[in-house]
């Protein structure tokens, strides 16, 4: 299957030496080589790079790894293709508008039967069963509140108890963002961690690479970090239980 990442910060961060580390899972160190992407948000406007190469030979993707873009939100996702050729049509992270905002999803797991999912408005571009979970839950979220926004957290709110309809359907391990909020689903696999003061150093698992976090923060950034496996060797993750969620708002995690 494929793997996450996913960024919440109350400053804008840039996520170098995380993604350096998800970078080697696509076709080194892991399977997933079958396409990469990754987005930023810089207040409400999505920069996104996408390519269909493995990640790890991908001159875009390190580009993306050593080019210090800095934003609250980042959603990024290695594939391994198992519904959909091998394309950008088919390559997450997908995004949607809905109410002035982009919306930013990415998908690991394989659903059954979800081509029942009812559309509304939103359609897929490519073949995959993810992006079709994604047009589905903006369907559903704009059928409950119409064309007016019942505000962020209401409707991340309302998409937590429509995630388990698709974990029904396989494996859903799911990150979304509107560039304020990110929500987390885990179905088998998903790990986050959040750093603040007093920061220290990290040290990637799947490359030669550390970093003093001391030296590139200040006592008050917060910044939170989800992978479907821990990026680091020398800290301490927190491991999602099936059928659990999280939503994150600035890199907090919100009760």
């Amino acid at each position: 299957m494929c793997e996450l990442l996913g960024m919440s910060a109350n400053v804008p961060t840039d996520i170098c030496f995380s993604f350096k580390g998800l970078k080697e899972r696509g076709g080194r160190t892991g399977p997933h080589k079958d396409g990469w992407g990754v987005a930023f948000y810089e207040k409400k406007g999505v920069c996104t790079f996408k390519d269909a190469l493995p990640s790890h030979q991908s001159e875009i993707a390190r580009l993306v790894s050593d080019c210090p873009i800095k934003s609250t939100a980042v959603i990024a996702h290695v594939r391994q293709a198992n519904r959909g050729r091998v394309g950008l049509e088919n390559t997450h992270p997908f995004t949607r508008e809905l109410w002035g905002r982009y919306w930013t999803y990415a998908h690991n797991g394989q659903l059954t039967d979800y081509k029942q999912l009812k559309l509304g408005r939103f359609l897929p571009v490519g073949t995959t069963d993810s992006e079709r979970a994604f047009c589905y839950l903006l369907g559903e979220l704009e059928q409950r509140f119409g064309q007016r926004s019942p505000g962020p957290k209401a409707a991340f709110r309302f998409i937590q108890k429509l995630v388990p309809k698709l974990q029904q359907l396989g494996v859903f391990n799911m990150l979304l963002t509107d560039g304020e909020y990110l929500l987390t689903y885990c179905t088998t696999k998903l790990h986050w961690i959040t750093r603040r003061a007093p920061f220290g150093m990290a040290r990637l698992s799947d490359v030669d690479v550390d970093i003093d976090f001391s030296r590139e923060t200040t006592p008050n950034d917060v910044v939170t970090i989800i992978a479907t496996e821990p990026l680091t060797n020398n800290e301490q993750w927190h491991r999602m239980l099936p059928g659990e969620s999280q939503l994150f708002r600035y890199g907090e995690p919100i009760v």
